[in-house]
């Protein structure tokens, strides 16, 4: 079992579009796992056409909750609470979920222990079956926290589904930036394709990517979308690659048929597979496949 990330510095590089293209085309050489690990933001689903097959609660964190039986309604809690989540009423005491951080400083000062701490659900996740092959992916409610808790889930369940069935390859589509998000993703995978754009904030946050995945030593590989827009900010990025030694494997163009392929619900080397952009994934694909089949992992950096 192999494993795949795709990562982006930043948000609207187009990360995802590219991931149901590399998912579309592994596929047909490969058993694949696809996990959308972006659970602040999930749409792969939206270009992939899963059909549910198991729907699970996350559990996220803990809310205080107050036992009105032993409630004498001292005050104490309201007092204390930096985050006014309890309210207060005539005849009793209750906590606001919503506003409620889980600090427990309510349970430590009540003299009565009328306050217990509770598992709080933050979202769900779920199992799916794909034209690609089965989709592990999530939704965070809103609000909610502990992100790269549910990452970690999703991962975790991506890779028993793989053993189980016997899978070739686990393909994560990571959130952006390099929060506990992205490291979650990233951690003990095998290789990361880092999908930028050619603009300056594109070439800034590739550089803080490439720098996250040093430190725990992943190697990857980079992808320049849209590269035509900006040439000279591509070639820019280009030269980056060339100094750090970093493999740049392809530059895509721009092309209206991706927002085409988007609106139709299908990976873009499906909706329009003789298109440039179909054609320039295409050899994108092969050579993040030999890098896979070559066996190189995180060992280049010790």
């Amino acid at each position: 079992m192999r494993q795949l990330v795709l990562l982006s510095g930043k948000g609207g590089t187009g990360k995802t579009s590219v991931t149901a293209a590399i998912a579309h085309l592994a596929s047909a050489e490969a058993s694949v796992v696809i996990a959308d690990a972006d659970v602040d933001g999930a749409n792969l689903e939206l270009v992939l056409d899963p059909r549910l097959v198991e729907s699970h609660p996350f559990m996220g964190g803990q809310v205080a909750v107050i036992d009105p039986l032993r409630c004498s309604q001292c005050g104490v809690c309201e007092e204390v609470c930096r985050f006014s989540a309890v309210v207060s009423t005539t005849d009793e005491y209750r906590i606001d979920p919503s506003a409620c951080e889980g600090c427990a400083a309510c349970l430590y000062r009540c003299p009565d222990q009328a306050i217990q701490m509770a598992e709080r659900q933050a979202g769900l996740w779920f199992r799916s079956e794909t034209r690609f092959g089965p989709l592990l992916h999530a939704r965070l409610f809103a609000g909610a926290e502990n992100t790269g808790k549910l990452v970690t889930e999703i991962r975790e369940q991506s890779r028993r589904v793989c053993l189980v069935i016997d899978h070739d390859l686990v393909i994560v589509d990571g959130p952006p930036g390099i929060g506990c998000p992205s490291i979650a993703a990233s951690t003990g995978v095998d290789l990361a394709l880092l999908v930028t754009e050619p603009t300056a904030s594109g070439i800034h946050d590739l550089r803080r990517a490439l720098a996250m995945l040093e430190y725990f030593r992943v190697p990857a590989l980079v992808l320049i979308n849209k590269a035509d827009i900006n040439p000279r900010q591509a070639r820019a990025i280009a030269a980056f690659c060339q100094e750090r030694a970093v493999d740049l494997v392809g530059e895509i163009p721009y092309d209206t048929a991706v927002t085409g392929a988007i609106v139709h619900g299908q990976p873009v080397t499906l909706d329009d597979p003789e298109g440039a952009v179909s054609a320039a994934l295409h050899a994108v694909w092969e050579k993040v496949r030999d890098r896979l089949s070559s066996g190189v992992s995180a060992d280049i950096y010790r």
